[in-house]
């Protein structure tokens, strides 16, 4: 069965590369770049991209074209960036997240600069 997506509503067709590897929660996934992430994981058979931060309850894809946060992770270093529309590319770093993070321009921010 395949999961990949070939035409993305929002992005389009998918611009399917070269076979990488990507690492997710410390384990190494292969996946195209050019795909986008949550597609990649999905492939690769992971549902749960975060967890909730007050019930620790599991999030995966849900609009698939970036306007909710459910597929937000932390991927090389960044929190919340949205894998549903961010491409994949070579090496990346991915941890799942718990709750949403820290948006940037949050008043938590401010202090750290």
């Amino acid at each position: 069965m395949n999961l990949r997506i070939d035409e993305h509503p929002i992005l389009g067709k998918t611009k399917r590369g070269e076979k990488v590897n990507i690492v997710v929660d410390g384990e190494v996934i292969e996946a195209y770049s050019g795909e986008p992430v949550a597609v990649a994981l999905l492939a690769a058979g992971k549902k749960t991209l975060r967890k909730t931060g007050k019930t620790n309850e599991p999030r995966g894809i849900f609009c698939a074209i970036g306007l909710c946060t459910d597929c937000v992770m932390t991927v090389n270093g960044a929190n919340n960036i949205r894998t549903c529309i961010t491409p994949v590319e070579g090496k990346m770093i991915i941890q799942s997240q718990v709750g949403s993070g820290r948006w940037k321009g949050d008043r938590s921010d401010a202090d750290e600069q």
